[in-house]
């Protein structure tokens, strides 16, 4: 076969795609226009697709905050629960991980997760939200800051930290964010928390303005880690701008922005970035259930699958995803190998009547 044979064939694929995509949002700008009620694109792609469960991988835009891109998503994908794990200041980018259906419930599995960060610390300017939003509270010239100064610095955050939380954050003392007690000009005895900076590494130099690469445990302020090298550094500093890079195996490399979701759900075919269940929560050990125990296990029952001896030793219960025969996954629950007790069910994923 010829080039041209083949561009002419390409070209006629494209074309008689194309068609097919205008044809649909045709489709849809007609049921739109025939149900006033029904606005959104909602409309067009239940009718396409069904949405299954699984985790969306979000690249936020700055100033969204990440219930703004919950509520974005939702307003797409119509009557379907859709939450987020790993919450994004409003001026931050990159990757959030939005959950629909099932998915909201497994959260709690997700949040444990490392985190790598795109960040940059500009030198010099303490602000009292340590981070750009803020108001500067002091400025030194920070020209006097030689590259084996900050190398040093930079290596002393590396590891296991003892990290104060910022008081223009949503950690609670008292039952009380601590940003509201800031806004109202109060000052909040809180304790450190250890978090893990697994790697901390210098991408650039720009006059005072220092990007950096961070892979971190949750809980870590990025904010914070530069107002304290700045202070270290006897300068000060604050994170001028923040990109988040990864979530646990949630890479920015495979991340739709809203409005790319958006285009998808158009064409119904949104549900192909969806990541399923039982991939999201491959760290847990998996476990196989006769017809039997799925039958119980779906209705709360505890099981004693095949296989329970191979489980990692632990002092603490375990969390195990538990699968049919098929390699569906049906629940998630707790071994505690203390007690040599069956597994407890935590939560179940699937429906029972899904299985008939």
């Amino acid at each position: 076969m010829s080039a041209v044979s083949v561009a002419i064939g390409l070209c006629g694929y494209w074309t008689d795609y194309m068609g097919t995509v205008r044809r649909r949002c045709r489709r849809a700008q007609i049921e739109r226009h025939r149900d006033p009620k029904s606005m959104s694109i909602a409309t067009h792609m239940s009718s396409t697709s069904t949405v299954a469960d699984g985790v969306l991988v979000i690249n936020k835009e700055a100033g969204w905050t990440s219930h703004d891109i919950v509520a974005k998503i939702r307003a797409v994908l119509g009557r379907v629960k859709v939450g987020h794990a790993g919450t994004l200041d409003p001026a931050a980018t990159g990757v959030l991980p939005v959950l629909v259906g099932r998915a909201t419930r497994v959260s709690e599995y997700l949040v444990d997760w490392d985190k790598e960060y795109r960040a940059i610390l500009r030198l010099g300017e303490t602000t009292d939200t340590q981070d750009a939003t803020g108001k500067v509270l002091a400025r030194i010239d920070p020209s006097a800051v030689r590259e084996e100064a900050l190398c040093e610095a930079i290596a002393r955050f590396r590891g296991p930290q003892r990290q104060m939380p910022p008081m223009y954050s949503a950690v609670k003392v008292g039952g009380r964010p601590l940003y509201k007690a800031a806004r109202a000009g109060e000052t909040v005895d809180r304790a450190e928390r250890t978090i893990v900076i697994h790697a901390l590494d210098i991408l650039a130099v720009e006059g005072r303005d220092v990007t950096l690469n961070v892979v971190c445990s949750k809980g870590t302020y990025i904010r914070t880690l530069c107002a304290d090298i700045g202070q270290a550094l006897g300068v000060g500093g604050h994170l001028y701008a923040l990109e988040r890079r990864r979530v646990g195996p949630l890479s920015i490399d495979h991340a739709l922005t809203v409005a790319q979701a958006e285009a998808q759900a158009a064409i119904g075919t949104l549900q192909r970035h969806l990541i399923g269940l039982d991939h999201v929560l491959d760290q847990l050990p998996v476990l196989a259930l006769t017809e039997d125990q799925v039958r119980l296990a779906l209705h709360g029952g505890a099981v004693s699958p095949a296989g329970m001896e191979r489980l990692p030793a632990s002092t603490e219960p375990v969390s195990v995803r538990l699968q049919n025969q098929a390699g569906r996954l049906l629940a998630i629950g707790i071994h505690d190998a203390r007690t040599a007790g069956p597994i407890k069910i935590r939560k179940v994923l699937t429906e029972i009547e899904s299985l008939d």
